[in-house]
């Protein structure tokens, strides 16, 4: 048998054949220039030729920024500018103790550039393995080569699956069908035959074929939208856009704030000059929630490398924190809960069909086909094909339709033409063949119908009247690993649906196999009702849904989001990227189609369903220790907001000098933040990341202001002589430090070993800054008396007692 997608690898006739564009020219479809399309495809010498005049698709593909762009991101920010100038001044009129901020924020920046290129590299390596590289036809063979590899005139082959990766025109179409949807918003696919323009970006839904390369690189049509499509867009990250929002409130409240303490300092006070400006710094410097972004950079960027560890591509870094806010996963059932393969393992003839003329026909339809599917592959591997048999027309299997078909001149001389597809699609309600494998499906088993027509195979009415011949039974293979998966996810409180194409029942059998709860009661999505808020009760109150087009696939996903749910969708096939494209976070396997693992967010290269739970707690561990040492963070800025404000209006002297604030900075912010940032953390992420970590740190940072202030104010009353100031200053500090310990003590809960055992450490570092003489000096800081010293413990207690209050009163007012 002659199979018909089989290349042409003879060269072309003289002078080439000349294929027109068959479109009309238009702003939306430019009409190209005639091309000659060579079925054997470019030669060696050609393409060099081609590479050496720039004729190649050279648009960089980059799964993260650039190593420049890394280092302006972590350099060249607003506060970095802050910092940096204020810093340059310390240096001039001040001791190198009260610069250590500058360093700080050298060390800070050097750590969040090393950190995220540690991190790209990871990106990097794992997108060059989960690249796509499409098969092109040179000196009359196929090969596959990297996307940036196609030049201009390749012949580029077509399957299902496929991205179109330039701009072409079709030479070769055998039923191939096109989806423009990135393109063009239509969801409907495009049937495309030679001469027809392919453009970058769409994907092949049905098919096969080939185009010749008329645009390549940045010269083709929507090569930048077909990237952008690519990504189609970026998750939304509330962690980010939540940050980005509080540093432009710090920004707003520093300025005024910031040039009314250096008019109090400078004007006001008739004080030394160096020493009002070092104060001066002292109180601005503090605001400045610095390493706040660098966190939660390094935060993402270890994550990424930890799941890189596990093959996980990463394609959108905010995608991490997107699966951990997830409590609703769709699953695709092929190729997710079971292995692609698949295993025939009954043939049932109806009808008195002859077992041997069957397995014929079943032969034919498998070499009719030159992409099958899985369920053709186990057919294909079970009935070879006979060499007697001509395919005269071919249907490839489309997940809207839910089967394929053609037509053979048998080797006799007789015609027939046949269907292989779902029974309950093919045939009409209450015919007997249903009743038959009901029993089949409850037992997990997959069941294709193989019938005999007598229409034209591409008429959409040609099932009408269809006549059974044999039952293919297949056996899937289920996932190891998606036993445990499912668990977990129940564990978690995040809902599992699973959505499949496949007949209802039979999905859930082998859900049920597989422990998911609800398993039992499954829905024929073809009865569930079209309005979006009444199927968004049905999906809630279902777990298993077969016979779902992709377009309902799509329409589920927008159902369940409208009913305030976030969806993370996973799937490999063709029939999956509409609803990976709209769900909150797109999962593809490594092994799936190219335009899923385009449209998806996170890739699991490895195939392994169980790398999930992984990413879900990564994203978990990432949300919940930032919005924890976020709340450290704000709390110092509010705080130091707070005293500068309070300082301008009783017209002192700034307590503190930079050196202080580094030190407290340091133990109860800087060093516990990092440990806390990184520690392990499985509590689900919750919304509203500005509002719940502001309503902790405005009380904790006014308590804290109104503590610290106080002390100072008593020790004024309480020191005099030369060296009073030095004196109110350790006293004041001694009460900051104790209140921003309690603050630590509460965000560190709930305490494991290790955790008392940072705060333990912390407040150790401080003990010994008081008791060491050399530090005492380097940091200016000597508690003086004994009365005084209590007196700011005392008050330290008192505010911590409130701050205790304080945060258990909003804990029950807004409960998480």
């Amino acid at each position: 048998m002659t199979q018909r997608a089989k290349i042409d690898t003879g060269g072309p006739e003289p002078g080439g054949h000349l294929i027109g564009t068959g479109t009309e020219p238009g702003p939306a479809h430019p009409e190209p220039p005639p091309v000659t399309h060579r079925p054997g495809g470019l030669t060696a010498a050609e393409v060099a030729e081609r590479v050496a005049r720039g004729e190649v698709n050279d648009v960089p593909v980059r799964s993260s920024r650039s190593t420049g762009d890394i280092v302006r991101g972590n350099v060249f920010t607003r506060f970095n500018a802050i910092i940096g100038v204020l810093w340059v001044i310390m240096l001039v009129v001040a001791p190198i103790q009260d610069s250590l901020f500058g360093f700080v924020i050298i060390a800070n920046t050097g750590i969040g550039i090393i950190q995220e290129l540690r991190a790209k590299k990871t990106l990097d390596g794992l997108a060059v393995i989960g690249e796509a590289r499409p098969t092109v036809r040179r000196d009359g063979t196929a090969t596959a080569v990297p996307t940036s590899g196609i030049v201009l005139g390749d012949c580029v082959e077509l399957g299902p699956g496929d991205k179109v990766v330039v701009d072409g025109v079709v030479a070769e179409a055998d039923g191939l069908e096109i989806d423009e949807s990135l393109l063009t918003g239509e969801a409907d696919p495009v049937v495309k035959k030679p001469g027809d323009q392919v453009m970058s970006g769409s994907f092949v839904v049905a098919g096969g074929g080939a185009f010749t390369a008329t645009k390549v690189g940045r010269e083709a049509y929507a090569a930048q939208l077909a990237e952008e499509a690519s990504r189609f867009t970026l998750v939304h990250s509330e962690l980010r856009s939540g940050i980005s929002t509080i540093l432009k409130y710090v920004t707003w409240m520093m300025v005024p704030t910031a040039v009314g303490l250096i008019i109090s300092q400078l004007v006001v006070k008739d004080t030394d000059v160096k020493n009002s400006v070092a104060r001066t710094v002292g109180g601005i410097v503090p605001m400045i929630p610095e390493g706040l972004v660098l966190l939660t950079s390094v935060a993402f960027a270890i994550g990424v490398i930890r799941l890189g560890r596990q093959q996980c591509l990463v394609q959108e870094l905010p995608a991490i924190e997107g699966l951990a806010r997830v409590d609703v996963v769709c699953l695709d059932k092929t190729g997710t809960l079971t292995e692609g393969g698949m295993d025939v393992t009954e043939l049932r003839t109806l009808d008195g069909a002859d077992e041997a003329y069957v397995a014929k026909v079943l032969g034919a339809l498998g070499e009719s086909d030159p992409r099958p599917n899985a369920s053709l592959q186990a057919i294909i591997d079970t009935y070879p094909d006979s060499d007697d048999w001509r395919c005269t027309e071919s249907l490839p299997f489309s997940s809207a339709r839910k089967y394929s078909g053609a037509a053979f001149s048998e080797g006799d001389g007789q015609s027939s033409t046949w269907l292989l597809g779902a029974p309950d699609v093919l045939l009409p309600d209450g015919d007997p063949v249903l009743d038959e494998i009901e029993d089949l499906n409850e037992r997990g088993l997959r069941v294709l119908l193989l019938a005999r027509v007598t229409g034209e195979l591409d008429d959409p009415r040609v099932a009408e009247g269809a006549r059974p011949a044999a039952l293919v039974v297949l056996e899937q293979r289920l996932r190891p690993d998606a036993a445990d998966t499912l668990a977990y996810f129940a564990d978690q409180d995040v809902a599992a649906k699973v959505i499949s194409g496949d007949n209802a029942v039979s999905v859930g059998a082998v859900a049920g196999k597989l422990g998911l709860p609800g398993a039992a009661n499954t829905v024929d999505a073809r009865r569930l009702p079209e309005d979006r808020d009444r199927m968004a009760k049905a999906l809630d109150r279902g777990a298993v849904f077969g016979r779902v087009t992709p377009q309902q696939k799509r329409h589920m996903v927008g159902a369940l989001q409208t009913n305030g749910h976030t969806v993370a969708m996973t799937g490999d096939g063709v029939n999956d990227v509409l609803a990976l494209k709209d769900a909150d976070i797109g999962v593809s396997m490594g092994s799936g189609s190219e335009a899923t693992k385009a449209v998806a967010q996170i890739v699991l290269l490895n195939n392994s369903f169980a790398t999930l739970p992984s990413v879900v707690a990564e994203g978990r561990r990432v949300i919940g220790n930032i919005t924890r040492v976020a709340t450290l963070f704000l709390t110092k800025t509010v705080y130091s907001v707070l005293l500068a404000i309070l300082v301008v209006c009783s017209g002192v002297e700034y307590p503190f000098l930079p050196r202080h604030l580094t030190l407290l900075s340091t133990l109860t912010i800087g060093a516990p933040a990092f440990f806390l940032a990184l520690a392990p953390n499985k509590e689900r992420a919750k919304p509203h990341f500005v509002r719940r970590v502001m309503r902790y740190a405005v009380p904790g940072g006014i308590i804290a202001a109104a503590a610290t202030f106080s002390t100072y104010l008593l020790a004024r009353t309480h020191y005099s002589g030369p060296d009073a100031l030095s004196a109110e200053t350790s006293a004041a500090t001694l009460t900051l430090f104790l209140v921003s310990m309690w603050v630590l003590v509460i965000i560190a809960r709930p305490y494991t070993w290790w955790r008392v055992g940072l705060v333990a450490a912390m407040g150790l570092g401080f003990l010994l800054v008081l008791v060491v003489p050399w530090l005492q000096d380097f940091f200016a800081l000597r508690l003086v008396g004994t009365t005084m010293p209590w007196a700011a413990v005392a008050v330290a207690a008192a505010g911590a007692g409130l701050l205790e209050l304080t945060w258990r009163a909003v804990d029950r007012r807004f409960p998480a």
